[in-house]
């Protein structure tokens, strides 16, 4: 999988998460992973939060021969226009929607997840802040910081989108999610199992002075992992 291409405006560095190793990261492990992607001819493919939007674009152009459907979904109204300047300046085929993770779709839609999530731990009343105010992003506002705060343990945004999970994966879906060691990868997997799903480190990396990993997750039944 070619990086894409981006650029960033002057504007965009306040508002939109630029690619970092984290990014990085997660396209080197979906590169991993194209093969199995392929054999599993994803009909709708979704990043929640794509900020820049190379991610997304990546699979867009990866997956451009099968006809998949790619879309990005991000609460930040300045990361959308970003991911679709992103698409473009690649010519992708991509749609993004400025919508709170993926409650406006509809259930088991979803063959091929993606999400980078805000994984830094921060302190418990930011927890309580980010709960509460998760989906205001003003348009006049400086709201980068949630890009990559997570509450107390770093899981505040995520443990909202896995309680979604088995609503809106489809039976032979794939989601690939980044997560920090702080965030408790190895119990995150354990309580997917008990929940009716499979999950495995599939690349990790340790980078200035963090170590993130890379977990394929799908359902017991299926025969995709």
């Amino acid at each position: 999988m070619q990086t894409p291409a981006y650029k960033f405006q002057p504007e965009d560095y306040d508002n939109v998460y630029e690619p970092a190793e984290d990014s990085f990261l997660l396209l080197d492990a979906l590169e991993d992973e194209l093969d199995a992607i392929k054999l599993l001819q994803p009909a709708m493919c979704v990043e929640i939060g794509p900020g820049s939007g190379i991610v997304i674009s990546a699979i867009a152009k990866a997956l451009r021969s099968s006809g998949s459907y790619c879309m990005g979904v991000d609460i930040n109204p300045h990361a959308c226009r970003m991911t679709q300047r992103t698409g473009l300046l690649n010519d992708c085929r991509l749609e993004v929607v400025n919508m709170d993770l993926l409650g406006g779709l509809a259930d088991g839609c979803v063959d091929l997840l993606v999400f980078n999530p805000p994984y830094v731990p921060t302190a418990e009343e930011d927890s309580r802040e980010l709960e509460e105010q998760i989906g205001e992003f003003r348009e006049d506002g400086h709201n980068l910081v949630k890009s990559w705060a997570g509450g107390f343990d770093g899981m505040v945004v995520t443990n909202r989108l896995l309680k979604d999970l088995d609503r809106i994966l489809s039976e032979r879906g794939v989601f690939y999610l980044l997560l920090l060691k702080e965030n408790k990868p190895m119990e995150v997997i354990n309580c997917l199992g008990k929940n009716g799903f499979l999950g495995k480190v599939v690349k990790e990396r340790k980078i200035r002075g963090e170590h993130l990993f890379v977990i394929k997750i799908s359902r017991k039944q299926s025969l995709i992992y």
